[in-house]
């Protein structure tokens, strides 16, 4: 019988929460690395038993950790994120210009192919990879060279927080980056452009249609529909139909366009989700209502699931790297909250129950479907 393995990071530490096909039932292993900030975790497609972490702290510092056994054990790999090069300057808040400045590791994208392949999206924003397990991490300094000097931090810092590998092209690199938007190689991440005509940001930009600038959220994309993408931008739910080139809004009917994550069922190319929060101000659901909604049809008609979900005076949040899905016969739809929640639904969305209550803030969930 498979079964899944969820992959939980917050803020004071990680959690792996397992289960069988049912979901009905799950074991919790955790806090592993207690205390420390857990951004991500990821595993490998390719090695089911391969996992990567990135756990920083102030005092501290940023820390890479493997494990090759599922999780049951760790090992420190390598830590060094230099700059290819001369790195120069980006903007900063008030319109000067700033260095470039590593600070952590946001997000880790291992290969569909290689478990010894990861790729790393940091703070400042770049993307590194490494080849070897993360013992050596390479910049890929192409991508700084894509209006790089125009890019300026959103308000939780300059972090490259998604990274998409199309598994159809290997030469094909997806990336978003807050708060520079979202940007394309073909080439195997040697050179990049920005991927941003259509998006409007005129709270944002005083040119609302630049190239780059666009405080994107979060991407997201089914593999058999390599050249359709889904955007949760700052403010707006966006779709792509030809990879990125041009884009157009299918927030529809949605009681607020502002949110983090966005996610594809894995068996429906055209059912996605978004998690509405109130506004950039006010990070909580409209009307203390916590609803997860789904579009049936690529977007602009959205339903409300609220079946296991708090329907009064909950106030938290979902952030960009907090939602998640399995690829069992029935689709499993995760996501983890800011008031330390992470809920399941077997079904799709039509139902959900939370695993876990009382964690630490979550900042991010992934699932691996197991054999």
């Amino acid at each position: 019988m498979s079964g899944v393995r969820v992959l939980v990071g917050t803020r004071k530490g990680a959690f792996i929460l397992t289960s069988d096909e049912k979901r009905e039932q799950w074991d919790v292993n955790g806090p592993l690395f207690a205390g420390w900030e857990i951004y991500h975790m990821a595993g490998s497609s390719a090695d089911s038993n391969r996992l990567y972490a990135s756990q920083s702290n102030g005092w501290f510092g940023q820390l890479m950790q493997r494990s090759d056994d599922g999780g049951k054990t760790w090992e420190p790999v390598g830590n060094e994120f230099l700059y290819d090069g001369t790195p120069g300057t980006h903007q900063w808040f008030d319109g000067t210009q700033h260095p470039w400045e590593f600070k952590r590791v946001w997000h880790l994208e291992p290969s569909p192919s290689d478990p010894d392949t990861v790729y790393a999206g940091v703070e400042d924003a770049a993307l590194f990879c490494s080849r070897d397990g993360g013992q050596t991490w390479q910049e890929l300094p192409g991508l700084r060279d894509a209006k790089g000097e125009l890019w300026q931090p959103g308000a939780g810092g300059m972090c490259l927080h998604t990274i998409i590998l199309d598994p159809g092209n290997p030469d094909r690199i997806y990336v978003a980056i807050s708060a520079a938007g979202a940007f394309r190689s073909d080439d195997g991440g040697a050179t990049w452009r920005p991927i941003n005509q259509g998006l409007i940001s005129p709270f944002e930009l005083p040119d609302a249609t630049a190239e780059v600038g666009h405080c994107v959220h979060n991407l997201a994309m089914h593999p058999t529909k390599p050249g359709v993408l889904f955007m949760q931008k700052h403010w707006d739910v966006m779709r792509s139909d030809n990879a990125g080139d041009t884009w157009y809004e299918v927030s529809g009917n949605l009681p607020s366009d502002f949110g983090f994550p966005i996610s594809v069922h894995a068996h429906e190319p055209e059912t996605i989700y978004v998690v509405p929060i109130k506004s950039d101000s006010e990070h909580y659901p409209p009307e203390g209502k916590l609803r997860v909604y789904r579009s049936r049809s690529g977007g602009n008609e959205w339903e409300a699931l609220t079946n296991g979900l708090p329907q009064s005076d909950c106030y938290v949040n979902v952030l960009r790297d907090a939602m998640a899905v399995d690829t069992l016969a029935s689709c499993g739809i995760y996501f983890g909250t800011t008031g330390g929640q992470v809920y399941v639904s077997a079904d799709s969305g039509d139902n959900w129950k939370a695993i876990v209550r009382d964690l630490p803030a979550v900042l991010s969930v992934e699932v691996q479907t197991l054999p």
